[in-house]
């Protein structure tokens, strides 16, 4: 039986509505697919690391693009990691043209945003080195509060988007958390191939991440232990959020998506020692690579 809908005046077939989703802004500073490729396997491994989010290319940030850009390959490494690409952003006339022959419609971001890199440092980011007021909190403390089992999931991140207030491990079962779902707590060691994420907040680990081992939380990462693997804060693009560790012997960190590795090893004069990770105004250069970074690394004082 069907329904004629021609005698109901007061039905609307097709209604418009305002709506606000959330889509990733992701900053690219090369158009080159092997460079792209390299950068993202760094942050994201071989496999799939989004869970199907939507994202828009931000090009703001290019200084040079090859003058034939290859965008099939571009959004197909893109996909590969889990993205769904809806176009560009913020691109002068040529890059929009050849973005638009490709599929990809040059789209607005909100007048709020527009003018803000995505990992741009806030004020609070460029603070003189002081330790994170959180790191007076004593671990033992944190055991007290009662315990929740955190859900398997895929790792996500998003850098201009509302943050999920859900928490997310992908890992086994068994962490602890806080009753704020925004914060987690794991208490046991972290093995080579487990990867934990603290959805919209905190990530705070009592235990040893070994090597192969991945943290990424929306926020700060605490390791009052030492730390030996990949750590990347702010995943959802915060430039305020700071890594902190009692041990830094660390595989890769990064905060916002700006990240350093450490192929060779961690400085001498950082090794195993307490530090914080944390963006800073303008790039520095290091003393013993002579290589240009956004990242600081500072030892910090815990006597």
């Amino acid at each position: 039986m069907t329904h004629d809908t021609s005698k109901d005046t007061d039905i609307a077939l097709i209604e418009f509505k305002g709506t606000t989703l959330p889509v990733l802004a992701i900053t690219l500073r090369s158009l080159e697919p092997t460079e792209l490729a390299t950068a993202s396997g760094a942050l994201f491994g071989d496999g799939g690391f989004f869970d199907g989010d939507l994202a828009v290319l931000d090009l703001s940030q290019l200084v040079v693009w090859p003058e034939r850009i290859d965008w099939a390959v571009i959004i197909d490494l893109l996909t590969s990691h889990g993205l769904k690409v809806l176009g560009v952003t913020r691109c002068n006339s040529d890059l929009g043209a050849s973005a638009q022959a490709a599929g990809l419609p040059t789209l607005a971001l909100s007048a709020g945003r527009a003018g803000k890199p995505v990992a741009k440092p806030a004020p609070a980011a460029r603070a003189t080195n002081t330790p994170d007021p959180e790191l007076e909190k004593i671990p033992a403390s944190l055991r007290k509060q009662p315990a929740t089992t955190a859900s398997t999931t895929a790792a996500t991140m998003e850098a201009e988007s509302a943050a999920d207030a859900s928490t997310t491990a992908a890992s086994e079962p068994g962490e602890e958390t806080l009753q704020n779902p925004a914060n987690m707590i794991i208490d046991r060691p972290l093995r080579s191939g487990q990867q934990v994420y603290a959805r919209g907040g905190d990530l705070i680990i009592l235990a040893a991440v070994n090597p192969g081992a991945e943290v990424i939380a929306d926020g700060n990462i605490h390791v009052y232990a030492p730390l030996r693997g990949r750590a990347l804060a702010g995943a959802r693009g915060n430039a305020e959020a700071r890594i902190l560790t009692t041990v830094f012997a660390a595989e890769l960190v990064s905060i916002a998506g700006i990240y350093r590795t450490f192929e060779d090893g961690v400085p001498a004069k950082l090794a195993n020692q307490p530090v914080q990770v944390r963006l800073a105004t303008e790039p520095t250069v290091s003393a013993s690579t002579g290589l240009k970074s956004r990242l600081e690394i500072d030892i910090l004082r815990v006597d």
